[in-house]
C-alpha cells in the first residue's frame, strides 16, 4: 500500500509508530524551579552525537494547564537540565505508572514507587536503580510543526552505569532486558544481540 499522511491511511490504527521501531525509552527525570521532581517516559528518544555526547527526546502531546504542555518540558525550560534513565524489564510497571496523568506539579517518583538518587552534575533526581542514567544540560528546545510538538536536545555531562550491567568492560543491555517501544501499545524486551563487523573495520 501507499498513502500520503494528509489523506489518511485507512487502517484501524496509525502504522507510523510501528514502522520506526524499536525505539529506546527515555525515562526523563526533571525538577521544577520550586524543587518538585517529575518523572515521565518518552519513546521518541535517541542519541544524536558522540563528541560532545548529545541526546534528544520529543514530546508530541500536551495539557492546557502545563507550561509547554508537559511538566517535563516546563521544568527543562526553567532549569536547563534533565536526566535520561534507561528502563529495564523489572521496571516496566513502574515506568508505566509514571506515565499516568497527575495534577500539575505532582511528583511521579512516589506515585510510581521509584526510588530517587541525586545527580552529580545537575540539580535533578535520577532513578536510583536504573541500569544507566545520563545527566544532561539543555542545548536546544525546538518547536516542531504541529500542535504541542517539541524537540529537546541535551549535552550529556554525567553518566551513571550500574556495576552489574558491565560485562567485560561493555555495557550489556541483555543483562537487564532493555525495554523498547514498538507501535500501538506494544513493547519489546531486548534479550539477544549479535556482533557485526563492518567491511572497513
Amino acid at each position: 500500500m501507499f498513502y500520503r499522511p494528509e489523506d489518511g491511511h485507512g487502517l484501524p490504527h496509525n502504522p507510523f509508530n510501528a514502522i520506526i521501531t524499536p525505539r529506546p525509552i527515555g525515562w526523563i527525570s526533571t525538577r521544577s524551579s520550586r524543587g518538585i521532581d517529575n518523572l515521565a517516559p518518552y519513546s521518541f528518544f535517541n542519541g544524536v552525537a558522540y563528541s560532545p555526547p548529545q541526546v534528544m527526546f520529543a514530546s508530541t502531546s500536551g495539557k492546557s494547564d502545563r507550561a509547554r504542555g508537559k511538566d517535563s518540558l516546563g521544568n527543562i525550560d526553567q532549569t536547563g537540565v534533565f536526566c535520561v534513565n534507561v528502563v529495564e524489564a523489572e521496571a516496566i510497571d513502574h515506568m508505566n505508572a509514571s506515565s499516568q496523568t497527575l495534577s500539575a506539579g505532582e511528583d511521579e517518583f512516589p506515585h510510581a514507587k521509584v526510588t530517587k538518587a541525586a545527580c552529580n552534575e545537575i540539580a535533578c533526581s535520577r532513578v536510583a536503580l536504573a541500569p544507566a542514567s545520563l545527566e544532561c544540560k539543555l542545548s536546544q528546545l525546538v518547536t516542531l510543526e504541529g500542535e504541542d510538538n517539541f524537540l529537546v536536545v541535551g549535552r550529556v555531562v554525567g553518566v551513571h552505569i550500574r556495576d552489574d550491567c558491565l560485562v567485560d568492560g561493555k555495557f550489556d543491555i541483555t543483562k537487564f532486558g532493555m525495554v523498547s517501544r514498538l507501535g500501538y501499545r506494544d513493547y519489546t524486551i531486548i534479550r539477544d544481540a549479535f556482533e557485526l563487523t563492518r567491511p572497513d573495520d
